[in-house]
């Protein structure tokens, strides 16, 4: 098992144990929507997030993003590091019938798969500016951004790193600084 300092928010309690499997922290669950209406969470959540630090790990469907991005909206970015799930179509276990999206959620992926996710967001670095040798041009240079098919080529890069869809020109460009 890996011990971290940052505390890790996920939506449920199938997620959190999934989590706890493999890595020593404080997992906290949103409940789902349930972060959107209960202002003791999100209190919670930002005051150990200013102390601890902060890794988002959520589902990669729509839900999730959803989720993620409320959370942003309160806590302090600086405090944050964005993990993301690959999109694996599939079915958990424990359910009769897929997700909206049909993909697995984070009780769905392996420890491996939990834990090279936490890699990608840069939990197990060091923060260095000489780390950073990806730039914005970098991004155009390479067609990732600008250009006619950029979005074609960004959506491939993300399946080859195993990154959900969803995830935005931004988000990838901070995570292939943290790789």
């Amino acid at each position: 098992m890996i011990k971290i300092n940052e505390i890790i928010v996920v939506e449920g309690k199938y997620d959190s144990a999934a989590v706890k499997r493999c890595i020593d922290t404080i997992v906290l669950e949103t409940g789902g929507f349930r972060i959107f209406k209960d202002p003791d969470l999100m209190n919670t959540i930002r005051i150990l997030s200013e102390k601890r630090g902060l890794v988002i790990l959520t589902d990669s469907d729509r839900a999730g993003f959803l989720i993620r991005n409320k959370i942003l909206s309160f806590v302090d970015a600086k405090y944050v590091k964005n993990a993301y799930i690959p999109d694996i179509p599939g079915v958990e276990r424990r359910k009769r019938e897929p997700s909206k999206d049909g993909l697995l959620g984070v009780e769905g992926m392996t420890d491996t798969i939990i834990i090279d996710a936490l890699k990608q967001a840069g939990v197990f670095t060091e923060n260095n500016a000489e780390k950073k040798r990806i730039n914005k041009s970098l991004f155009y240079e390479t067609g990732l951004y600008g250009r006619e098919d950029s979005s074609k080529k960004r959506l491939e890069l993300k399946k080859l790193l195993g990154l959900p869809e969803y995830l935005s020109t931004n988000k990838l460009f901070e995570i292939l600084c943290n790789i």
